[in-house]
C-alpha cells in the first residue's frame, strides 16, 4: 500500500492551489497525491467558468478572501513560475458595477462603506454619476450602482489551474488520474483513501476538493451529508458592433451579467453573459445540453434594456458548466470535517471558486502544516456553520 502524507480528492483551482500552498510552505515537508478524475479538465468548472474577481460582497471574509485573490493573481507571474517560465493568467482589472433599485440602494451603499473600509478600491454612484461614467447605460428604474475602480475584474481560469498545477507538481506533488471510491477511518481518523483501479492509499490528512462533480459524494463517504448540489449555469457569447467604452462586468437588477471579452476587432466586441435561473427551475443536473431559449427569453432582454446598443447584437457559442451549489446559504463550506481529526473540505463554492481559490488553498495548507489559519480565519466557513445552522449570509442587492 502506498503512502502520502496528504491525498486530495480533486485536482482542479482548488485541489492544485492547496497542493501549491502546502508544498511552499516550508513548516510542511511531507509529500501529496493529487487524484483527479479527468486530467483534461474539459468539463470542469476551473476551464469554464467565466473567472471573475470582485470584493463586493457583504460580509468581512469573502471580502477578505477576494482582497488577498486580487493581491495574489496581480504577483502569479512571479509566485507561480517554474525554471524561469512565467504563467499568464491575464488578469484584467475592468471592474464590477453593481445596479440598485431603489429597493437595493440601502444595501448597496451600506456593502460598499464595508468594502471601503476594508481597503477595496469601490466607490458608490448615484443616477447621476452611472450617467456621466456609464453614458452607454438606460438608468432607468436605477437609483444607485457601485463600481470597482481597481482590484475587480476577470482573469484567465484555465491559465491560473494550470499555472497551480504545474507549480505544485515541480515542487513535488504528484497527481494522478482516479477516484476515490472509499474511505477507511480508525479512532475518528482518515487512514487511506480507495480508488476506483483498486489502489488503496494511506494517508495522514484527507482533502475533499472533487467539486461539482464529485465533492458530495467524497464527503458521504466520509459520513458527512453536505448541502451541496451540482446546478448548471450557462454562458452566452454576442458580438456588438457598437462601441461601450470602459464597460466592466456589469450586474443588472434582474441578475443578469454580462461583460467584455478580448479585445475589439472589425466585427466589433465580443462579450460574455448569463444569469441564473429562478430557485424552482434549478435542479440538480450533471448534462451539459443548453438552453438556448434562456437566452432569448431572459438573458437578451434584460440586457437590451439596460444598454440600448445590446438590441443590436450577433449572438455566438455558448457552454454549460457546474457549480457546487452549496443550497443552505451559497457559500463555501471550508476547513476541518467535525469528527475527523485529520479530514478537510474546501466545496460549495457556489461560483466563487475561481476567485476564491489562492485564499482557500493558503488556508487550508496552514491548517494542516501549523494546525491553525494564521493569516486569514476561515472559520465562519466551516461545516459547523452548517449542522449549527447558522448560515453565512450575503446580502442581494435588487
Amino acid at each position: 500500500m502506498e503512502t502520502f502524507d496528504v491525498v486530495i480528492a480533486g485536482g482542479a483551482v482548488m485541489g492544485s492551489s492547496t497542493a501549491y500552498h502546502l508544498m511552499a510552505d516550508p513548516a510542511f515537508n511531507g509529500s501529496i497525491l493529487v487524484v483527479e478524475s479527468d486530467m483534461t479538465y474539459q468539463r470542469s468548472a476551473s476551464a469554464l467558468s467565466v473567472a471573475a474577481i470582485r470584493q463586493q460582497f457583504s460580509s468581512l471574509v469573502n471580502i477578505r478572501i477576494s482582497l488577498h485573490g486580487i493581491a495574489f493573481l496581480r504577483r502569479a507571474a512571479d509566485i507561480l513560475a517554474v525554471d524561469g517560465e512565467t504563467p499568464d493568467v491575464g488578469l484584467h482589472e475592468g471592474g464590477y458595477l453593481y445596479l440598485a433599485s431603489e429597493a437595493g440602494k440601502v444595501v448597496l451603499a451600506e456593502n460598499q462603506a464595508l468594502q471601503a473600509k476594508e481597503g477595496a478600491d469601490i466607490v458608490f454612484l448615484d443616477e447621476a454619476g452611472l450617467r456621466e461614467r456609464f453614458p452607454w447605460l438606460n438608468t432607468e428604474g436605477l437609483r444607485a450602482g457601485t463600481f470597482g475602480r481597481s482590484g475587480e475584474g476577470w482573469f484567465d481560469g484555465w491559465g491560473l489551474l494550470q499555472a497551480f498545477r504545474r507549480k505544485a507538481r515541480a515542487l513535488g506533488a504528484v497527481y494522478r488520474e482516479g477516484k476515490v471510491i472509499a474511505i477507511d477511518q480508525a479512532a475518528g481518523r482518515v487512514t487511506a483513501a480507495v480508488l476506483a483501479d483498486g489502489t488503496r492509499v494511506a494517508c495522514g490528512s484527507f482533502i475533499d476538493c472533487a467539486g461539482a462533480s464529485g465533492g458530495r459524494q467524497v464527503a458521504a463517504l466520509l459520513g458527512a451529508e453536505l448541502p451541496v448540489r451540482s446546478r448548471k449555469r450557462f454562458v452566452f457569447t454576442f458580438t456588438c458592433r457598437e462601441d461601450i467604452a470602459n464597460c466592466p462586468l456589469m450586474i443588472d437588477t434582474t441578475g443578469v451579467y454580462a461583460r467584455p471579452e478580448g479585445m475589439p476587432s472589425s466585427q466589433g466586441r465580443v462579450f460574455l453573459c448569463g444569469s441564473s435561473p429562478p430557485p424552482d427551475a434549478d435542479p440538480d443536473c450533471e448534462d451539459f445540453e443548453i438552453d438556448h431559449t434562456f437566452f432569448e427569453d431572459t438573458v437578451w432582454p434584460a440586457l437590451a434594456h439596460r444598454v440600448p446598443a445590446f438590441e443590436r447584437i450577433r449572438p455566438g457559442r455558448a457552454w454549460a458548466c457546474h457549480y457546487d451549489l452549496n443550497v443552505f446559504d451559497h457559500n463555501a463550506i471550508v476547513g476541518r470535517f467535525c469528527g475527523l481529526a485529520n479530514a478537510y473540505v474546501a466545496l460549495g463554492f457556489s461560483g466563487h471558486g475561481m476567485q476564491q481559490s489562492p485564499a482557500i488553498g493558503r488556508g487550508l495548507a496552514e491548517l494542516i502544516a501549523h494546525g491553525r489559519y494564521l493569516t486569514l480565519d476561515l472559520s465562519e466557513m466551516g461545516h459547523e456553520r452548517v449542522l449549527e445552522n447558522r448560515p453565512l449570509i450575503e446580502r442581494n442587492v435588487i
